[in-house]
């Protein structure tokens, strides 16, 4: 089911939006960063936690990456052997949601 999910992200992802639309999807992952309350753990600029900076994020991880983290932080651990602890949590959020996010780290760029 996973790989099901993880191939209909990237099939959806390769859909282009309007600059608009893109505009309205990339506010909905700067809203949901807040929400979600990401800069416990991570920063951006000089906001939030410097220990898990996200600053030229786009430029580290694929989009692809980027949504794994979020959804399968456990597995990208063990991938990435990622020493930061407390490990990240999984997130339960709506499909079109993670996008946001994805989406919104897409344009911390350097």
């Amino acid at each position: 089911m996973r790989a099901a999910l993880i191939a209909s992200f990237i099939v959806t992802s390769m859909t282009p939006l309007s600059a608009a639309g893109q505009d309205v999807k990339m506010a909905k992952g700067q809203q949901l960063y807040g929400e979600q309350k990401c800069a416990l753990c991570h920063s951006i600029g000089d906001k939030g936690n410097k220990k898990g900076p996200l600053d030229h994020v786009d430029a580290k991880l694929s989009a692809d990456e980027l949504w794994q983290w979020i959804v399968d932080t456990k597995g990208m651990t063990a991938k990435t052997t990622a020493p930061r602890k407390p490990q990240m949590k999984n997130y339960m959020l709506p499909k079109e949601d993670v996008d946001a996010l994805v989406a919104y780290m897409q344009t911390l760029k350097p």
